[in-house]
């Protein structure tokens, strides 16, 4: 590596650090505000923990990001343009902070709805470049705002969201820097420091949740990297999308069985294949240790023949979402069914 090259990367590895230690920082302090406010989760029906817990947590990961990414994307060694930079930050600051805002007075649907179209169209319109860019944007404004969204749905239980966002984000940091972008590379390496620092206070047992304000940013955080791939080299998409197949997968077919069924899918619910694994007696951790499987011997590996292979990624994504509805159904299947057996005996 040569002294120019090395010096580019220690700002990155610096950022890297700070964002670690900022999150730590922050967390600790937001459990303290919490009790102070009285912003506790109370355990329910519909909840999946069974102590009063404070949330709000993520505030943790949205500072760190916030301050952190815009080092990396900025470096001189493969830049980012300043106003897609800023735009990011702006999209980012608004989720937050109508998250915030939810966690503290919880808020209708649709102004929540509306902020987030209109956070992800802002960032959209500064990533993207020629008419044939402007074409994407719609699929891309309803993909961002269903991220932010299906990230909110899948964190209900201790150490999921931040495990997920940790190995998405290394993921998609591995994907920039072999293409050779360690700006890119770095902002998601911060994003996955940002995530473990907030994890270590949110592993199970939690002593903080991560609250809106995390949820919908790594949301947000981790479409936005996978949009700057897009644009950067458009087949790298495949391998992005299939990084978060787990959440994507369980998140979505959950919305549709529920919509199908004719319930209020949109009303607080226990039926995410991660809630049915608890509701079977087995500990958040041991859900959690189901979703890191899949991630490490399905969604690595054939993330990355879709990389290395770029002619068969369409493919290899497609074959990754459909064994991962058939492991869905069957899981969820054998879950309800043990689960009417455990109602029955106990009956009879």
């Amino acid at each position: 590596m040569s002294d120019a090259m090395a010096a580019g990367f220690a700002p990155i590895a610096l950022a890297i650090v700070f964002a670690l230690l900022v999150a730590l920082g922050v967390v600790r302090a937001s459990i303290v505000y919490a009790h102070r406010r009285g912003m506790l989760d109370q355990p329910g029906q519909r909840r999946s923990h069974t102590i009063p817990t404070p949330r709000g947590g993520g505030i943790g990961i949205v500072v760190a990001a916030l301050l952190t990414m815009p080092i990396c994307l900025l470096q001189p060694s493969s830049p980012w343009p300043l106003h897609v930079t800023i735009t990011l930050l702006i999209a980012a600051a608004m989720i937050a902070l109508i998250g915030w805002w939810d966690d503290h007075n919880s808020l209708p649907v649709l102004p929540r709805f509306g902020v987030q179209l209109f956070a992800v169209a802002l960032f959209l319109a500064a990533l993207v470049s020629g008419p044939l860019g402007w074409l994407w944007i719609p699929l891309w404004v309803l993909g961002g705002t269903w991220s932010i969204n299906l990230h909110n749905f899948m964190d209900g239980i201790d150490g999921l969201l931040a495990q997920q966002g940790m190995f998405v984000a290394c993921g998609l940091a591995v994907l920039a820097g072999c293409m050779d972008q360690p700006a890119l590379a770095g902002a998601a390496a911060c994003v996955a420091a940002a995530c473990l620092g907030f994890w270590y206070y949110n592993r199970s047992p939690a002593r903080i949740f991560m609250g809106d304000v995390g949820s919908g940013t790594i949301g947000l955080l981790l479409f936005a990297l996978t949009a700057m791939l897009w644009r950067l080299y458009w087949p790298l998409v495949w391998p992005a999308l299939i990084l978060s197949s787990a959440f994507v997968t369980d998140a979505s077919l959950t919305l549709l069985t529920r919509m199908l069924a004719g319930k209020r899918w949109y009303a607080a619910h226990r039926e995410h294949l991660y809630q049915w694994i608890v509701r079977r007696g087995h500990t958040h951790a041991a859900s959690a240790a189901w979703y890191l499987g899949w991630n490490l011997l399905i969604a690595a590996p054939l993330a990355a023949l879709a990389f290395k292979k770029p002619g068969i990624g369409l493919l290899a994504c497609v074959v990754t979402y459909a064994i991962a509805a058939v492991v869905w159904v069957q899981a969820k299947r054998r879950l309800i069914k043990r689960d009417r057996y455990k109602v029955r005996h106990v009956h009879t």
